[in-house]
C-alpha cells in the first residue's frame, strides 16, 4: 500500500549475512514480482493516470538503467541518514496538507508538472541502484506536484516500479549477483503480499489510505534513525567533510 518495503527487507537480509550486493540484486528482483501483484487489484478500475503513464515509464527505463550502473560515492550510513531525512518530510507534507491526496487537483500548472516529471527521473536513477523508500517518495511526488489522490499515486507507482525494478533485475542478472533461490521466495510472498495491499488500497477511502501511509512513513523514519544509522560513523564523516572543506 505504502512501498519502502526494501527498508525492510534488505536490512534483513543483511543481518542474516547476504553480501549487500546480493541483498540489493535479489530484493529487486523479488521488487518486480511484488509490483505486478500489487498492479493487479487496479486494473480496471479507472485509477491510473493514463495520460501521463507513457512519459513515467520513458523516464523511468532511462534513469534506472543509470542508478543500476551508477557507482555512488555517497557511503551507506550518509544514504541511511538522508532516506530518514527524507521520510520525516514526507510525513511533515502529509500532515501539514490535509486534502492532498484526499481530493484530486484538476489544474497542474508548467512549473509543478516540470518540477514532478524531474523528480520522477531523478528518483528514478536512485530506485534503480537501491529502491529503499523509493516507491513512497515517489506517491508523494505524485500527490504534491501532479495533484493525484493518494489511490491514484499508489496505483500509478505499481507500474512505475515495474519497469524501474525490470530494468535493474536486467543489469543484476547480467552481473550474475542474484540469489535465485532465496529470490524466488521472495517474488512469490511479495506478490501476494502486494496483491492483499491493492485489494485493501481499494475497499479504503483516501483518509485511510493517508493514514495508513502517514504512519508507515513514520514508522520507517524513526527505524531507520534509531536502528540502520551508525551515528558515530555519521559524525566522523561530517568532520571529515568539514575539514576537507
Amino acid at each position: 500500500m505504502t512501498g519502502a518495503n526494501s527498508l525492510i527487507t534488505i536490512p534483513v537480509m543483511l543481518q542474516f549475512g547476504i553480501h549487500p550486493g546480493v541483498a540489493v540484486a535479489t530484493n529487486m528482483l523479488a521488487l518486480t514480482f511484488m509490483s505486478v501483484g500489487g498492479a493487479l487489484p487496479f486494473v480496471g478500475k479507472g485509477v491510473f493516470d493514463r495520460r501521463r503513464l507513457p512519459l513515467f515509464v520513458l523516464l523511468t527505463l532511462l534513469s534506472s538503467a543509470i542508478g543500476a550502473y551508477l557507482v555512488t560515492l555517497i557511503p551507506a550510513e550518509a544514504m541511511s541518514f538522508l532516506i530518514a531525512f527524507f521520510m520525516l518530510g514526507v510525513a511533515t507534507f502529509v500532515v501539514l496538507n490535509r486534502r492532498a491526496g484526499v481530493t484530486p487537483r484538476q489544474k497542474v500548472g508548467f512549473g509543478a508538472a516540470f518540477a514532478g516529471y524531474l523528480l520522477t527521473f531523478l528518483l528514478g536513477v536512485y530506485g534503480g541502484f537501491f529502491s529503499g523508500g523509493y516507491v513512497t517518495m515517489l506517491t508523494t511526488t505524485f500527490v504534491a506536484l501532479f495533484g493525484m489522490t493518494f489511490l491514484q499515486a499508489i496505483a500509478t507507482t505499481k507500474i512505475i516500479n515495474f519497469f524501474s525494478s525490470l530494468v535493474a533485475t536486467g543489469v543484476y542478472v547480467w552481473a550474475e549477483l542474484i540469489d535465485w533461490p532465496l529470490g524466488v521466495a521472495l517474488s512469490v510472498t511479495m506478490f501476494v503480499g502486494a496483491a492483499i495491499g491493492g485489494k485493501l488500497a481499494l475497499k479504503f477511502d483516501n483518509n485511510v489510505v493517508r493514514q495508513v501511509f502517514l504512519v508507515v512513513v513514520v514508522a520507517l523514519a524513526v527505524k531507520t534513525l534509531v536502528f540502520d544509522l551508525d551515528w558515530d560513523m555519521l559524525a566522523r564523516l561530517v568532520q571529515t567533510a568539514l575539514g576537507t572543506a
